[in-house]
């Protein structure tokens, strides 16, 4: 088949030019229309029910809400992980499923289970599943600030005019509004007042419910024409509130203000923003829809918000401080710069090994081809341009155009020193000499990537891309190089004097007499190569392990954790004390400070916890060198304020670490038990532990007790002898101190809500709340402290589970060391060091466990692919011996990649093992192409000496084995020289197979000839010819 489509092309050489162009064209187009973001969907299908339960202590929430809606989701088939978060006001269950599961399923799966615990949840709790994003949706962020403006002013132009245009925008999932204060109408009711006139909060709000309510009366015909009847009652502002009569007595109206104050406030806020050590600001977060293309996303945002900004009022400013296309245009850009450097480097190495211009182009124009068809399907299997996908072209530069090398190197060489002969024929012999070992070493390489596309979890999500591109690009290569490289061989090549290549002739003065004192001290080269297989393996097991490098988004992120009990004001105020002193920091610029909860509730903090922004000027400018050094810095501005505990991440790490594990450091314990006293004490024995042991920063564990709790525990009999119900004491509870929101005012597209709340002096310390005062149904009042015992207690801030089981959480980030070594040490620490109560027991999370999993799949799945390897070469040749001999060389190949990998200074991490995989069809394509070639002699020459053969067999192929080599290694080189963002993830992987690819050519050129000529003699004696059935096997054809 292959000689015949070979023979098609040179038959048929217009079609095939024309096919080509418009092949070119083609993925031009789709490259212009690909999806660009700066990393993979590596989101997995994820739910997440959030229920909002204003004035709800942690124990209740967790009572009444959290454990119902975990009971019911836990049986959803697919499920993987169920955890939750449950805190003041707020419970965030998050259901997992296996990878593949349908989202829109899944969702209404959970949808289904929750509808009838969230339709009978309590009065004013409310909830639901949260909008369809993913950890990669914060796409960007902008204060809206203007000099005369208070932050509720600013806060409604967010919400009402910049929210609702922004929310129209293609691939906006949700606009998330955080800092300032929602306008509100308060009706701020007087008790003395009340009862003055025997009323009661009850009757406040039921007066409100039922003014502010328009009602429609059907229609009249007149004169033939129908006219609508509606009455028109609903509340416009303050006035028409205070002028609501509430009751009659005696015919008398009592009105509204009679009885309370009414006064625009504020909700009762869970979060806040402050911005560049100035003060409170308004912060709004815009959140890409999941599958939307980012880039497009934020650049259709600017385009509105420049729309916007002649309607905002006047001095109203948007200004941002967080653009995620710019790490998107600098990642791409750094890959899109590497695959055109490599590009560069590979055609210049093309031209000085075969000396002549025209096979230089002949063989450098399989690279604009095969890039260019491999965005065809990609686009049309909708992988993105992302940092992997592109990586993946960029990293195979040198190895895509290997078979082309390899066909156009033996018709360089057929027509060299032949004057007047006929090119199509001799392009046809050189093309079927070589393209089975082409066919059979390209096969290889696809087959040896199968471990990377068995990946699961994040790092299959990560990695896939860039595997299916390499896939994609080979198979692409190896089309055009069986079809397009013969027929443009035959057009622009030509035969003629067989020029002088110095370079070769320098090469093979040195190869040659290598190779005949490898042949004649075989044992010394074969002993000498053991030892150093055996060396870098020693080094291979003390080289550290980590799941992926550290990876430099550009923009720096630092959690900040006060003390649990801290008010939000206080909060803010520390987190603005903190960036007035980081702002005289000269590498920052700006930085903005986000603590407790969003307005959406999907970051679940506490109103002692931030997450702090940073704005920097560019790298260059830095009077640091590195990004530790910088953190070093903020470190040390940090710990002047005591009491605060750090940490330090970046935007999409923190979102990928949430969404997997649901911790955001590098290392987690999940201490787990049902006692939370009992967990608090565990988890400060293991913290201590932890922090001991070298190499741990930013050590912090999830605090659970610490905040304090105002309990009303009601007398029951006391109660029962005044006939005052629990309802009566908790509407009063929740009413007067909590706040109601009974009704809302209506301004145009604006809805204002009222707020029934006593005065701050009732409800601003257990004394004053004692005081508040209940009736009977006999008309007695009696005060709260006469029903219930009021006092102060210490209770939990947060109560995490997982599948079922409450947890507390230690964790830590790595310094100085691998994160693997470290885990180890843990492990045997607290074993040794913390005795784990009856039914506690610890797990460990973070990242080291999704290096654990990949070196687990990779483990199965490897020794499968050497298996199908090992079955192509055996079909290849039919000879296991010669199969066998071929494998030899992956071992070899990788005391270059290892060796390389440790004096770098760099870890064994998941990047770094797909470059390990990587080498097996690298390492095995080269001794395919030398081996056919020593097997063809034999064939030709069936009486000459094995050692001649090699001899002659290797001097041959030197330049195709040097050119695949070195033009494999040139095409990594940008790559290893790059400093992008992103470059972290892929400089590992060109680490290795540069240094295998280095080995591996070596000991193919020398070893592996060595070999052939001992191990064919040894055949020869025992009566086995050439090779067991005439040499290429299954992808052979008769002439």
């Amino acid at each position: 088949m292959l000689k015949q489509l070979i023979k098609f092309s040179l038959s048929e050489r217009f079609l095939l030019v024309v096919s080509a162009a418009v092949i070119a064209v083609w993925g031009f187009y789709c490259y212009q229309h690909l999806p660009i973001d700066a990393f993979p969907d590596i989101s997995n299908t994820q739910v997440q029910v959030i229920v909002k339960a204003p004035g709800m202590t942690p124990l209740e929430v967790e009572q009444r809400i959290t454990n119902p809606i975990e009971v019911e989701v836990r049986g959803i088939e697919n499920q993987t992980i169920l955890r939750s978060i449950t805190k003041y006001a707020l419970s965030v269950i998050t259901i997992d499923f296996e990878d593949g599961t349908d989202i829109y399923w899944a969702r209404q799966q959970v949808s289904e289970r929750t509808s009838q615990i969230l339709a009978g949840l309590p009065e004013g709790v409310e909830g639901g599943l949260a909008p369809i994003t993913m950890p990669l949706s914060d796409v960007y962020m902008f204060l809206v600030e203007g000099e005369g403006y208070s932050k509720m002013e600013l806060r409604s132009v967010l919400d009402w005019v910049i929210r609702p245009r922004l929310l129209s925008v293609d691939g906006v999932a949700d606009v998330n509004s955080l800092g300032g204060e929602v306008r509100s109408f308060h009706v701020i009711p007087s008790p003395e007042k009340l009862a003055a006139f025997n009323l009661g909060l009850n009757d406040i709000i039921t007066a409100l419910e039922k003014n502010n309510r328009n009602a429609g009366g059907d229609r009249f015909t007149r004169n033939n024409e129908v006219i609508l009847v509606t009455t028109v009652g609903q509340l416009k502002g303050i006035d028409d509130i205070k002028g609501i009569p509430v009751a009659n007595l005696s015919g008398v109206p009592v009105h509204m203000h009679d009885v309370a104050e009414v006064v625009v406030g504020g909700l009762t806020r869970y979060g806040g923003v402050t911005a560049h050590g100035k003060g409170e600001a308004v912060e709004g977060l815009v959140l890409n829809r999941r599958g939307a293309n980012s880039r497009k996303t934020v650049e259709s945002v600017k385009e509105i918000l420049e729309e916007i900004k002649p309607s905002l009022p006047e001095g109203v400013k948007i200004i941002p401080f967080y653009d995620r296309s710019d790490l998107i245009t600098k990642a791409v850009g750094t890959v899109e710069t590497a695959l055109m450097q490599g590009v560069v480097l590979v055609l210049i190495v093309l031209f000085l090994f075969l000396f002549n211009i025209r096979s230089a182009i002949s063989a450098g124009i399989i690279l604009p081809l095969t890039v260019l068809a491999t965005f065809i399907p990609m686009y049309y299997l909708g992988i993105t341009a992302n940092l992997m996908s592109l990586g993946g072209i960029a990293i195979a530069i040198g190895i895509l155009v290997d078979s082309a090398v390899v066909m156009v190197e033996n018709a360089h060489g057929l027509l060299s020193g032949q004057k007047g002969v006929d090119r199509l024929r001799i392009v046809w012999k050189a093309s079927k000499e070589v393209s089975t070992p082409i066919l059979s070493g390209v096969v290889i390489i696809i087959v040896s990537f199968l471990p990377i596309l068995s990946l699961t979890g994040i790092e299959g999500k990560l990695f896939r891309p860039l595997a299916i591109t390499i896939v994609i690009a080979l198979a692409s290569s190896l089309l055009i190089s069986l079809t397009v490289i013969p027929v443009v061989s035959s057009l622009i090549m030509a035969g003629g004097k067989s020029g002088s290549n110095k370079i070769m002739d320098l090469l093979n003065g040195i190869y040659e007499p290598v190779l005949r004192f490898a042949l004649t001290k075989r044992w010394v080269l074969v002993v000498t190569a053991l030892i150093l297989l055996l060396v870098s393996l020693f080094i291979g097991m003390r080289t550290g392990r980590e799941f992926l490098p550290y990876l430099d988004e550009g923009t720096l992120v630092v959690q900040l954790e006060k003390l649990p009990r801290i008010s939000l004001e206080k909060s803010m105020e520390i987190d603005d004390a903190i960036a007035r002193e980081l702002m005289k920091l000269p590498e920052i610029t700006g930085l903005a400070s986000r603590v407790g909860s969003d307005e959406l509730r999907l970051d679940p903090m506490g109103l002692n916890e931030s997450d702090v922004f940073f704005e920097t000027i560019p790298r260059s400018e830095w009077t640091v060198d590195s990004i530790e050094e910088l953190q070093q810095k903020i470190r040390t501005v940090i710990e002047k304020f005591p009491g605060t505990i750090y940490g330090f991440t970046q935007p999409i790490d923190m979102r990928v670490s949430e969404m997997i594990s649901g911790v955001t450091s590098a290392v987690a314990i999940k201490l787990k038990g049902d006692d939370l006293e009992e967990l608090e004490q565990l988890s400060k024995r293991v913290e201590s532990v932890v922090g001991s042991i070298e190499g741990a920063v930013d050590v912090a564990r999830t605090p659970l007790t610490g905040q304090m709790y105002l309990s009303i525990r009601m007398n029951h009999s006391e109660m029962s002898r005044l006939g005052i119900s629990v309802e009566d004491i908790n509407d009063l509870v929740s009413t007067a101190i909590g706040g109601s929101q009974p009704t809302e005012i209506i301004e145009g597209n604006r809805r204002i809500p009222i707020v029934v709340r006593y005065p701050e002096k009732y409800r601003a310390s257990p004394a004053a709340m004692a005081n508040l005062s209940l009736t009977t149904v006999n008309g007695v009042r009696v005060y709260l402290s006469d029903v219930a015992n009021i006092t102060e207690e210490d209770g939990p801030v947060l109560i995490e589970r997982e599948n079922g089981k409450r947890q507390v959480i230690v964790e830590a980030n790595v310094m100085g060391r691998d994160v693997v070594g470290f885990v180890d040490e843990i492990r045997r620490r607290i074993a040794s060091d913390v005795k784990m109560p009856a039914g506690f027991y610890a797990e460990y999370d973070g990242q080291f466990a999704n290096q654990a999993r990949a070196s687990g799949r990779f483990a199965l799945v490897v020794p499968i692919s050497l298996f199908l390897i090992f079955m192509i070469l055996l079909s290849t040749f039919n000879s296991p011996r010669q199969a066998l001999l071929i494998l030899c060389n992956v071992p070899f190949a990788f005391i270059g990649g290892i060796l390389l990998l440790y004096f770098s200074g760099m870890y064994l991490s998941v990047p770094a093992s797909v470059g390990f995989i990587a080498l097996l069809g690298l390492a095995v394509m080269n001794g395919v192409v030398l081996v056919n070639y020593f097997n063809q002699l034999r064939d030709e020459n069936p009486d000459e000496d094995l050692e001649s053969i090699a001899i002659r067999g290797a001097r041959r192929r030197l330049r195709p084995v040097l050119m695949t080599a070195i033009l494999t290694v040139l095409g990594l080189v940008p790559l290893l020289l790059a400093s992008g963002p992103g470059s972290e993830v892929q400089k590992p992987l060109a680490v290795v197979v540069t240094g295998g690819t280095f080995s591996s050519t070596i000991l193919t050129l020398v070893l592996l000839p060595t070999l052939y000529v001992w191990w064919e003699r040894r055949a020869q004696k025992h009566g086995v010819g050439v090779h067991e059935s005439g040499g290429m096997h299954v992808f052979s054809e008769p002439d």
